[in-house]
Parts: C-alpha cells; structure tokens; sequence
C-alpha cells in the first residue's frame, strides 16, 4: 500500500506543478514590461521611421527599421520581413494584426510555444512573442487551420496571424532573444 500511495502523491505533485508552471508563464507572459524587468529600447518617432513608400518595390524593406538580423514588422502595412544578418530580406509576407498593436520599437523574441490556445479560442502554432501591450501578450502565429481572420475588435488579442507557411518561416527565424523591429 505505500507503494501505490507514494506514486499517487508523485502523480499528483507532478500535475500540481505542471499547472503551477503554466499559471506562473500566464502571469508573466500578460505582465506589463514594467514589472518584468524586460525593457525595450527607446521608441523611435514616426517621422523618423516611417520612410516614403517605394513605389516600384511595395515589398521593399522599411527604412530606419535598423540592421542586421531581425523581424521587421510595418503596422501600416501589416507586412513582416525576415531580414538576415547581411541586412538581405530572406522573406516578407503580410500579416492579419490583433486587435492590440505593439508599440513602434525595438525588442527581442522572450518566448516561443509550439502549439497553444490562441484569445480568439482557435488552436495556433508557432507562436513567437516579443512584447506586451494593455497586458495583451503579442506575438506571431499560425491558426492550425490555416485561417487569419480579422479581429474581433470587442476582444483584445495580441496575436499576428500569419499563413502556417509563413508561420514556419517565423519559427525557424526568430529564436529565443532575436531582434524585432517595429515600425509605423
């Protein structure tokens, strides 16, 4: 009988804290930067950021979006590049925003989940976060089945819809602490 019971309290001290861990990086995960220690680099102004559209080339890089590796991602045209660190795009692709828009800014990749359960109740995957916003968590990510709906603007959700192609794309470039540059 000790034997049985013993590997029920380590049954149930395993679940205990493997719930423990899934609250805990909600909490962290929806904390204001503030009072996580996680500090972005100072914004840049619109007019310094926002360069003149290249008419021939929409696709084209953003100027003043910085230089070396990174995510580059337009919140005015809902577009990201993958940027390598010769400053050559890899890849651009647009995007569906959330209905909460990170700060223009610089900040890096702070966590990235396989799979999950997006604020829209969807199953996404890759998602790759790099802030918090209104304690909206925002990142990257791919609904499962492939859709990227606009937001339901009476919810807040954080999350940047992407094609699962793109999705993966995202996933194999931004690893833990790469750079994201967001520009108007």
């Amino acid at each position: 009988m000790a034997r049985s019971s013993s590997g029920f309290v380590a049954g149930l001290t395993a679940a205990a804290l493997a719930v423990v861990g899934f609250l805990a990086y909600q909490a962290s995960a929806s904390a204001p930067d503030s009072l996580t220690g996680k500090h972005r680099e100072k914004s840049p102004s619109a007019s310094s950021s926002r360069s003149p559209k290249d008419k021939a080339d929409p696709k084209a890089l953003p100027g003043q979006s910085g230089s070396g590796e990174r995510v580059v991602y337009a919140l005015g045209d809902r577009r990201v590049w993958l940027v390598d660190k010769g400053n050559k795009v890899e890849r651009t692709y647009e995007v569906t925003a959330g209905s909460v828009d990170p700060a223009p800014g610089t900040y890096t990749v702070s966590s990235r989940s396989g799979s999950v359960t997006g604020t829209d109740g969807k199953a996404i995957e890759h998602v790759v976060r790099f802030t918090n916003n209104d304690g909206v968590a925002i990142g990257f990510s791919a609904a499962v089945d492939g859709s990227t709906p606009k937001p339901d603007p009476s919810k807040k959700t954080g999350g940047i819809r992407e094609s699962r192609k793109d999705g993966n794309a995202m996933w194999e470039f931004a690893l833990m602490g790469t750079k994201v540059v967001v520009v108007p």
